[in-house]
């Protein structure tokens, strides 16, 4: 049994990471942005409801390609399916079973919890197991996803080259259902109801009522109940004060987390949201009329979206450069973000969304920031 891992090895370019890319346009970008032609999408009034429930039937699934050669990255074509797999009916067989689950929230889906997916493969099929349902049950402020929802799929894809060529399954518990098992109890269930070989967490995992159980009554728990239980060190952030978060968090400690995330593109910084996730940060926006979609002019196309379409966290307003729009299942094309309070305005160079079906009504585009 591992008692403890190895931390991930930061390969990061030198660079300004406290730069503001919403701050600093200079005077002639200014121009250009006032001379976009502003048409927004003309969007049909959806109930929220509505849009939840769309937003939890679809799937996005696609796999980035290699950047070594060039190619850019692609947006698969949504499909409805069922929710994401969740606790099964008491006489069914749980998914979970002979597998080996990473214990955490999994918000950003960050390279601190690729690396316990990483541990997770090295014992057996990986799971990512996590919980649902927290903010209603403690009176939390909702907050909008870092990744959406149907894009979840898509980013545990691209993490089967780190994996042995394995992509992690995400599996989600009702927190209602355990927020009041001992220490003891959670682990009991996760051996005698999930049927799971072995967990993986990291040295800061809290677990049970309270948060009453550390990482390690995990090891010794599971010790009793026949299970192994990995313990990894923390993902360290080595290119970032502390400070800059939040210096009156008692969990943070200068490592990787999705707060992290969160303040990074509140800020506008997208290169170091990059190194943050291990991928450039993919929004994803749901549209449902491509009624004057499109307006060109000089051989640029220009488009113009509603904030509100987002299903995920946008960077901080500002002007964005060397960004990614997807959209269809074979169409990437460079662009240039402009966000402003209410609309998300897109320049493309050359090739636009001419070719694009608007015949199937609600759909799908991809907006990626940052590099890597």
């Amino acid at each position: 049994m591992l008692s403890n891992g190895s931390r991930i090895s930061l390969h990061m370019r030198e660079s300004n990471y406290h730069q503001n890319l919403g701050l600093g346009f200079s005077t002639s970008k200014i121009f250009q942005l006032s001379s976009f032609m502003m048409r927004p999408l003309s969007v049909a009034v959806i109930g929220e409801n509505y849009i939840q429930r769309l937003q939890q039937r679809l799937v996005f699934s696609s796999s980035l390609q290699s950047k070594s050669s060039g190619e850019l990255p692609l947006l698969s074509g949504c499909f409805s399916q069922q929710e994401d797999e969740r606790e099964p009916p008491v006489e069914g067989l749980c998914p979970l079973a002979g597998g080996i689950v990473a214990l955490g929230k999994f918000d950003a889906l960050h390279i601190g919890h690729r690396e316990l997916a990483i541990q997770a493969s090295k014992a057996g099929a990986p799971y990512m197991l996590s919980f649902v349902g927290m903010a209603e049950v403690f009176g939390w402020e909702p907050r909008t996803p870092i990744v959406a929802k149907c894009d979840r799929k898509r980013v545990l894809s691209s993490w089967a080259p780190y994996c042995g060529g394995v992509a992690p399954v995400e599996y989600q518990i009702e927190f209602s259902n355990v927020r009041h098992l001992t220490p003891q109890q959670f682990v009991e269930k996760l051996s005698k109801d999930f049927g799971v070989n072995g967990v993986v967490a990291g040295e800061n995992y809290r677990f049970g009522y309270k948060a009453a159980g550390d990482a390690s009554e995990l090891v010794r728990l599971c010790g009793e109940y026949g299970m192994d239980a990995y313990i990894i060190n923390s993902v360290m952030d080595k290119n970032q004060d502390s400070r800059v978060i939040d210096s009156k968090d008692l969990k943070e400690r200068g490592q990787v987390s999705s707060t992290r995330v969160r303040h990074a593109l509140a800020i506008g910084d997208v290169k170091y949201v990059s190194e943050l996730l291990g991928r450039r940060h993919r929004v994803i926006l749901m549209v449902n009329d491509w009624e004057e979609l499109l307006t060109s002019n000089s051989n640029k196309h220009r488009v113009s979206v509603l904030k509100s379409c987002s299903l995920n966290l946008l960077p901080k307003e500002g002007f964005y450069e060397n960004c990614i729009l997807l959209y269809g299942d074979l169409n990437a094309v460079r662009c240039r973000i402009f966000i402003d309070s209410t609309y998300i305005h897109l320049e493309m160079d050359e090739v636009g969304l001419s070719g694009f079906d608007n015949s199937q009504g609600l759909q799908l585009l991809g907006i990626e920031f940052g590099e890597f």
